[in-house]
């Protein structure tokens, strides 16, 4: 941070001791924020959020302790409508900052298969998720995605914004979508940046597990080829969830994420978020093949995040590799009326991927190639979910 930002987050840190959190959080937005920037992002965790978490910067609980994720409750279908859903968003914030209203969902052609709402619960709460089952699955093991969505998004949001059901339609794909409600997080985040969500068998890691281990459990989903991503908030827990849970995903998906324990606090997300890693990486004990996508224009969440990803993933796979080691193939390319973009990969000596990374140039913090007017995404650049899908069945084990 420069001089000016430590001093704004000092004095929102003094604001918030006192409880004056919306103060708090405008002169956060002000000062991270873009002049032209006058929503929330959706994986900034608020003022608002240290309230729903009860704690102030550095102070902020762990979530209790989860029973193994086999352990929860069965598996309870919720029918259509026991979801509640926000019809609208309110004009203004708390901050005084407009809000933008959720854009219509774009017209498409629903998929064949089903989508259907279900909840798991452990010691550490409950969640909500959406399934997507392609039509005609007997019963036969499939690739099972769980996608965690960025902040004030929800499943059935993220879901039409990636097009990713359309994609596990024609692949014969299982999808998970957690949701993260407003009582875990007033701004639907998931909570990377706390340390009682970033170890396995607690918090949120935990329920995310669970309901994979569910899923696997209730449509017979292929244990050997499950795999997690995430956007945002989701991208940064997708990362979370690759380290703490290094067994059960074959492969990760970060889009506009951030890596594995970057922040411990919410003052320290911040700085994460708007200069990359604060510290050297820490990275996870076994690593998990992992593809990257980021634009090189994100005011959001800083690119410098991506690098930091790539640099966990080939320390954790090469402990003497020293961060900015060279790539082994880089390519180019450019989408028709769109987005140019590079293409990084790295390997091994005996040449398997072990992280690749799309630089999407003048991209924002948006889904690349996502669907026309869905929740943050830019129709304009490669299409990020099939290269996900592209990559994690590279990354699938020899049956």
């Amino acid at each position: 941070m420069d001089e000016r930002q430590m001093a704004a987050m000092a004095e929102a840190t003094r604001l918030t001791r006192q409880g004056r959190l919306v103060e708090a959080t405008a002169l956060i937005q002000q000062t991270l924020a873009s002049p032209a920037v006058t929503r929330r992002p959706p994986d900034a965790p608020s003022a608002e959020d240290e309230e729903e978490t009860g704690g102030m910067p550095g102070r902020l609980p762990d979530p209790p302790p989860a029973l193994r994720a086999r352990e929860g409750t069965h598996l309870r279908r919720i029918l259509p409508g026991w979801i509640p859903r926000r019809r609208t968003l309110p004009r203004r914030s708390a901050s005084g900052f407009r809000r933008p209203q959720r854009p219509a969902a774009p017209a498409t052609k629903r998929s064949a298969g089903r989508f259907e709402a279900f909840s798991y619960t452990n010691a550490a709460g409950t969640r909500a998720y959406r399934l997507y089952v392609p039509a005609g699955h007997a019963g036969a093991p499939l690739p099972l995605v769980v996608m965690l969505h960025g902040g004030t998004q929800d499943a059935a949001t993220f879901a039409a914004a990636t097009g990713m059901n359309d994609l596990a339609e024609r692949q014969e794909l299982l999808v998970a979508y957690p949701e993260q409600p407003p009582s875990a997080n007033a701004g639907r985040y998931w909570n990377w940046f706390v340390p009682g969500h970033q170890r396995r068998g607690a918090g949120e890691p935990s329920l995310i597990a669970g309901i994979t281990r569910q899923v696997t459990d209730r449509y017979g989903a292929d244990a050997t080829r499950m795999y997690v991503a995430g956007f945002s908030a989701g991208g940064a827990m997708a990362a979370v969830m690759a380290a703490v849970y290094p067994d059960l995903y074959a492969a990760v998906g970060v889009h506009s994420g951030l890596p594995y324990a970057a922040a411990d606090d919410v003052a320290s997300a911040f700085a994460a978020m708007k200069q990359g890693p604060p510290r050297p990486a820490r990275p996870p004990a076994r690593p998990r093949p992992l593809i990257v996508f980021h634009g090189d224009r994100d005011a959001i969440v800083a690119p410098a995040n991506a690098a930091g990803l790539i640099d966990h993933a080939l320390a954790a796979a090469s402990p003497d590799r020293r961060p900015g080691t060279p790539p082994t193939a880089v390519t180019t390319g450019q989408v028709p009326g769109g987005h140019a973009y590079t293409r990084t990969c790295y390997q091994d000596p005996a040449g398997a991927t072990l992280a690749e990374r799309w630089t999407i140039h003048q991209g924002g913090h948006a889904w690349s190639g996502g669907v026309p007017h869905g929740s943050y995404t830019d129709p304009r650049g490669p299409d990020a979910s099939a290269e996900f899908i592209r990559f994690f069945d590279e990354h699938a084990p020899s049956r």
